[in-house]
């Protein structure tokens, strides 16, 4: 195996130099910087496989040098050297996610044990992924290309995050990259079957559609209500199952997880139709048209799910059942703690639901916040801004809290999210609709080749605002631009996270069961 490349950063650099010599002469490939300035402008410049920091330096502190590394490449090692071992020093480092810390005068040999674990260790590992990923590659395109259930799409899709996952753990760029493109080619297919077969979802007595948002209470909920079992939903508004994936770990350890399924969203992929049509059992359709006061079009001025107790409510009318329900939505850390303080009141309930808009608010702060879109600039941060959130957020205390009670909890969400790339011109009215990833409206004007048509929306579980009306999704990474202000939609909106429009990553959405974990 060849020689690490270590970037190795202190004041007094002069006095290691015959550490440094043991390490070339090991065949690897050292640089040193005296300061923190120097090896921030170095990492910025070069790639590294370890980086050994001193903890006490002039200038900037060891310690602010890392976190500074860490927000510019978070995925290199990095071992603190220190004069000692004080511990309010090491739990900031540890906290800042230092891979391993030595206690000055250090060795050669302690070097290159670190070298070892943290380097070696890593790379037979990176190469073993990488393997077991291209023998599984022709497998996975074989199966892209003749998928055609829902079944098949399902499971695709769940192998497809399993190597995203994995693949980004390794680190080898060209196959996140090979991944990256047969990700692609997957939505493509999955368009094409979407637009085959989506219609026929909604079509009476057929037994080949997915649970979806408007069929769960139903499905999951209501039969185990009717066991006199507690329920707790919760509905984590924009959770995507790579999200979900990173999150499940820290939950199996409080609780068991029962089913580990995969659901469909609903066409648009959007709050205003899905989750709607979650709480309402019903489609947006039928919403607008039993509940008209409960429901908003989207050139209506007004806040679109501002009814889902209500629309809750009314399901279990309509299903003569008598259920003992609450409701909360949560929109800020200081509610999430309000809940978990009255969670047993809550209980008290034979059924809690719970929407957490955090990952929501998340996905639209990165197109409208820079700092945000510095930190989730990529999938792999935005997945790890996530499960950040996450580790410090009130839900992961409610998962503890709903350790210790004999309840059946669901994790479920409205729709998925997406980074869109590539703009497609379509021209409409003032009333169009402005979301990016679908538009519905009158005397729409687009390209039919790039786009899936609704052009009679009740045969799809959706209402019009005008006779003539028509909604049209984007595919895969598309965003809708108008032609008026082409360049304004493409350098603003290009490479930020969307929703509403048609791929894997919106419509097929995780639906977890959790239990109590058996003693």
């Amino acid at each position: 195996m060849s020689g690490a490349k270590i970037l190795w950063v202190d004041d007094e650099i002069d006095l290691l130099r015959i550490q440094i010599l043991f390490l070339e002469e090991k065949g690897h490939k050292v640089t040193t910087a005296y300061n923190g300035d120097d090896a921030i402008d170095i990492i910025k410049e070069e790639e590294f496989d370890i980086i050994f920091l001193d903890e006490n330096m002039p200038g900037i502190s060891g310690i602010d040098v890392l976190d500074q590394i860490k927000r510019i490449k978070p995925h290199v090692p990095i071992i603190m050297i220190t004069k000692n071992d004080e511990e309010a020093i090491m739990e900031e480092a540890i906290g800042l996610k230092i891979n391993d810390y030595l206690i000055k005068p250090v060795n050669p040999k302690q070097i290159i044990l670190a070298i070892k674990k943290n380097v070696e260790n890593k790379k037979l590992i990176s190469e073993k992924i990488t393997s077991q990923y291209q023998t599984k590659f022709n497998t996975i395109s074989i199966d892209i290309n003749n998928a055609n259930t829902v079944e098949t799409w399902v499971d695709i899709y769940k192998r497809l995050t399993y190597w995203e996952l994995e693949l980004e753990r390794s680190q080898v760029d060209t196959m996140n990259e090979i991944l990256k493109m047969q990700k692609e080619e997957a939505n493509k297919n999955f368009g094409k079957f979407i637009k085959e077969n989506y219609l026929s979802w909604f079509e009476e007595g057929n037994t080949e559609k997915p649970l979806m948002p408007f069929n769960f209470i139903k499905e999951k909920v209501i039969p185990l209500l009717d066991k006199k079992e507690k329920v707790f939903v919760i509905v984590i508004d924009n959770l995507r199952y790579d999200q979900w994936k990173l999150l499940e770990p820290i939950i199996r350890q409080h609780l068991d997880v029962e089913k580990d399924e995969l659901s469909f969203s609903m066409l648009p992929t959007a709050t205003q139709y899905a989750r709607n049509a979650l709480f309402a059992g019903l489609t947006p359709y039928e919403i607008s048209k039993r509940h008209p006061e409960y429901w908003l079009n989207d050139e209506e001025d007004g806040g679109k799910n501002m009814h889902e107790e209500d629309l809750l409510k009314k399901l279990f009318e309509r299903y003569r059942r008598n259920v003992k329900f609450s409701y909360d939505k949560i929109l800020n850390n200081k509610a999430g703690e309000k809940l978990n303080d009255n969670l047993a009141n809550r209980l008290q309930n034979q059924l809690s639901v719970v929407v957490y808009n955090f990952v929501d608010i998340m996905s639209h702060a990165r197109t409208e916040m820079k700092i945000i879109k510095e930190l989730a600039n990529d999938e792999a941060a935005y997945r790890e801004l996530t499960l950040t959130w996450f580790k410090h957020s009130p839900l992961l205390e409610l998962f503890k809290r709903l350790s210790e009670q004999n309840v059946t909890t669901f994790i479920t969400t409205d729709h998925g999210t997406i980074p869109v790339h590539n703009p497609v011109k379509v021209v409409g009215d003032k009333n169009t609709s402005t979301n990016l990833r679908y538009k519905m409206g009158r005397n729409l004007s687009y390209n039919k080749k790039k786009v899936f048509e609704i052009t009679k929306p009740e045969k799809a579980g959706l209402p019009s605002s005008n006779i003539s009306s028509s909604y049209i999704f984007c595919y895969a990474n598309d965003f809708f631009a108008y032609p008026n202000n082409f360049n304004y939609y493409v350098r603003y909106y290009k490479d930020t996270l969307q929703h509403g429009g048609l791929s894997m990553e919106e419509l097929i959405i995780p639906c977890i069961t959790l239990k109590q974990k058996k003693k």
